[in-house]
C-alpha cells in the first residue's frame, strides 16, 4: 500500500491517522497530540474500522496519561481508568475498542510495583504490540481466506474491510489481496454502503492503489447484481461477533446477507477473533451505535431531505448466524455451529494457514 491508515511518531510522541473523511479527494493526515484529538478521531470516523479503532484506542491511552505528574501507582491507575472511560464512550459496537483498552488497563495493573515512568513505557509498548499483532491477524487472514477463492471469481463487499480499517492489510479485502498476490484473478463489486459511503470512498480508492478490479455499485442494486450471476461469493468484515455466530457489522450487510441467501451465494465475515465476543450468548445483546441524523439529511450536496422530517441512523445491524456461511479468523476458519467452532477457536494459539 503507498499509504499509512495509523502510524505512532516515536520522536515526536504522535499518533498519525489517514483522515478517512477527506477521502477520495485527498490523502491528509490526522495528527493527534492528545487523548481528545484522538476520541473525536475515533467518534468523527477520521479513523474507523473496528481493528484500526482498537490501535487507536490503545495509542490513546498513552497519549492521555504521559503527562501525568502522578508518583505512584494508584493516582495513576486513576488517570488510565479516566483515559479507558473517555476512549470507550466513542463507539459502543465494535469489540475490538473494549478489547483493546481492558488490555492496556491490565498492562497498568501488571506493572503496579514498578515506578510511574515504567508504567508509562510498559503502556507505549503494548499499544504497540497491539498493533504489531494487528498485521500479523491481518496476514493469516489473507491466507486462511485466499484458500478459499478460485481465479475468475467475483466477490461482493459492504462497507471497508481493508487496509484502511486496520493496521495491516485488512480483514476481508486481506482475502482478496491475498488471493491477488497469489495470482488468481478476483474481481471486486463494491456496494457504495450509505449513508457515509465507505465502499465508494474508501474501499473503491484503496482497491484501485493496489492494482485490483473493482466495480462500485449501488447498495440497491446488490440482488440484481446477484440475479445476474456476476457474484460468487460475498466477503464482509464484522465489529462484533457473538458466540452462536450472530455478526453486527455496518448497516446493511444484513440486507445483503439476505440477498446471498436467497440466490445461493455463500457470505463469508472475515474478523480477527478479538473481534469475537464470546461473552455474549447473540446478537440480540450488542449494542448498536446510532449517529447523527445529518448523515442522512445532509449529503455531500446540500440537503437531501425536509428539515421537519425524522431519521432513524443505526449505523450497524446484526445479521443471524443462519446466513454466514463461515468466519475466517487468524486462527482458522470456524463453520456452523458457530457456538462450538468458535469456542474451540478460543482455546486455540495462532497457527499459519494451511498452503496448496
Amino acid at each position: 500500500m503507498n499509504f499509512t491508515t495509523i502510524r505512532w511518531d516515536r520522536d515526536e510522541g504522535v499518533l498519525v491517522l489517514l483522515d478517512q473523511t477527506r477521502l477520495p479527494g485527498e490523502v491528509v493526515y490526522a495528527h493527534c497530540r492528545d487523548i481528545e484529538s484522538v476520541a473525536e478521531a475515533i467518534k468523527g470516523l477520521k479513523v474507523r474500522g473496528a481493528p484500526a479503532i482498537g490501535v487507536a484506542a490503545a495509542y490513546g491511552v498513552v497519549l492521555g496519561v504521559r503527562k501525568s505528574g502522578a508518583d505512584e501507582y494508584l493516582s495513576f491507575s486513576r488517570e488510565v481508568d479516566e483515559a479507558v472511560d473517555l476512549l470507550a464512550a466513542t463507539r459502543p459496537t465494535a469489540v475490538n475498542l473494549f478489547w483493546a483498552l481492558e488490555r492496556m488497563r491490565r498492562t497498568a495493573l501488571e506493572q503496579r510495583e514498578a515506578p510511574v515512568e515504567d508504567i508509562k513505557r510498559a503502556l507505549l509498548r503494548e499499544a504497540e504490540a497491539i498493533q504489531s499483532e494487528d498485521e500479523r491477524t491481518c496476514r493469516l487472514i489473507g491466507e486462511h481466506g485466499a484458500a478459499m477463492l478460485r481465479s475468475g471469481q467475483s466477490v461482493l463487499t459492504h462497507c471497508n474491510a481493508g487496509a484502511l480499517a486496520t493496521s495491516g492489510v485488512g480483514t476481508a479485502l486481506a482475502v482478496v489481496y491475498q488471493a491477488h498476490n497469489e495470482g488468481k484473478r478476483v474481481h471486486v463489486y463494491a456496494d457504495e454502503t450509505r449513508p457515509v459511503l465507505q465502499g465508494a470512498r474508501l474501499t473503491a480508492w484503496e482497491l484501485a492503489q493496489a492494482g485490483v478490479g473493482v466495480t462500485l455499485i449501488c447498495d440497491s442494486m446488490a440482488a440484481q447484481v446477484m440475479k445476474e450471476g456476476r457474484i460468487d461469493c460475498v466477503i464482509v468484515g464484522a465489529d462484533r461477533v457473538a458466540a452462536n455466530g450472530d455478526v453486527a457489522n455496518k448497516i446493511g450487510t444484513y440486507g445483503v446477507a439476505v440477498l446471498a441467501d436467497a440466490h445461493d451465494v455463500p457470505l463469508y465475515v472475515a474478523a480477527p477473533f478479538s473481534s469475537i465476543d464470546l461473552s455474549i450468548e447473540s446478537g440480540s445483546e450488542i449494542p448498536i451505535e446510532v449517529r447523527n441524523a445529518a448523515e442522512i439529511s445532509q449529503g455531500p450536496g446540500g440537503r437531501n431531505a425536509p428539515e421537519e422530517v425524522e431519521v432513524y441512523n443505526p449505523a450497524f445491524d446484526v445479521t443471524p448466524a443462519r446466513y454466514v456461511s463461515a468466519i475466517i479468523t487468524e486462527r482458522g476458519v470456524a463453520r456452523r455451529p458457530y457456538a462450538e467452532s468458535l469456542a474451540a477457536l478460543s482455546h486455540h494459539a495462532w497457527q499459519p494457514a494451511a498452503t496448496g
